[in-house]
């Protein structure tokens, strides 16, 4: 293996800014171990700071960024003009997965079953509600089920006011699909593993996802081999289907009661093309299941960056 020097992006401006942090300095970590040259760079939103790091030509860029601006396709179009190859899924498969509309219209076409709904302004939300109840309220293009409210029976208040929405106008609005919660990691061309997340409180929010304790990760996910197969193959076909590169992860619900031979009872929620790094993230735990330490995912990683 030749060294390379890389530049570790991290940090960034959006809200998942912290997650960020902490899956930057463990691949940074990760990377020198196996002798590369690495530097870490926080990327705080000074696209200027930003050109001039990249203007010393490192070999490979390794997005650990999260959210708006590091995994929009933002980044990735400013790596692709410099014709620096970086970590990670391209700017069309960057921009169409974080865009949750999108992404959604995408993947139906190839034929994988999303939960229903639709994007709406948030005045008509504040209105009333806009589906029957139980249904779950999103940001159209955030990550780490950030600003994500389920509104069930028997709730009095509305999901958020004119003063605590700072999403956007844009509200994405799906009916809540029963169930547990399933996900999967893929690597280029193959599935690693079926998760089932567990929270021990609450559903799987932002909080959950990052506080040691607070979910319990069942691997592999306890369900039949058929529904295990299929939510394998989904992942990879969702990867495939909006362009990814490198690693992603697919979330899904999989509704128990309505599994059958014709519906196996599977919604595929969204699909992360820069998952988490971190200690508690699901793509290092399912790798590791199967073999597969840190470093060597993380260099696997390296070895699959280019630029469009």
């Amino acid at each position: 293996m030749t060294p390379l020097r890389i530049l570790v992006l991290y940090g960034g401006p959006s809200v998942e800014r912290e997650v960020s942090l902490v899956s930057g300095e463990a691949c940074a970590e990760a990377l020198r171990s196996l002798g590369h040259e690495v530097e870490l760079f926080d990327f705080t939103g000074d696209a200027v700071a930003l050109v001039e790091a990249l203007e010393t030509r490192p070999a490979v860029v390794f997005n650990a960024l999260h959210g708006r601006y590091g995994e929009d396709g933002c980044i990735q179009g400013l790596l692709d003009l410099m014709r620096i190859p970086y970590s990670h899924s391209g700017r069309l498969a960057s921009a169409l997965a974080m865009d949750k509309a999108a992404a959604k219209q995408v993947l139906e076409a190839a034929g994988l079953r999303c939960p229903g709904g639709a994007v709406m302004a948030r005045e008509n939300v504040l209105g009333g509600d806009p589906l029957p109840r139980p249904y779950v309220v999103k940001p159209v293009c955030e990550g780490s089920s950030m600003g994500v409210v389920i509104v069930r029976h028997g709730d009095n208040d509305l999901p958020f006011t004119h003063d605590d929405w700072p999403f956007g106008e844009a509200v994405l609005v799906e009916p809540y699909i029963q169930g547990r919660e399933l996900t999967v990691s893929v690597m280029e061309d193959h599935a690693l593993a079926v998760t089932e997340l567990r929270p021990r409180q609450g559903f799987y929010d932002y909080t959950a996802k990052y506080t040691e304790g607070k979910t319990d990760h069942i691997l592999p996910a306890p369900v039949s081999s058929r529904i295990y197969e299929a939510a394998m193959a989904q992942a990879v076909a969702a990867h495939k289907a909006l362009g990814c590169r490198g690693v992603s992860r697919a979330d899904f619900r999989y509704d128990e009661e309505q599994d059958s031979e014709e519906d196996n009872g599977l919604y595929l929620l969204e699909v992360n093309t820069q998952p988490g790094m971190t200690p508690l993230s699901l793509v290092p735990e399912q790798a590791a299941h199967l073999g597969l330490p840190f470093a060597e995912l993380v260099q696997w990683m390296v070895e699959q960056a280019s630029c469009d």
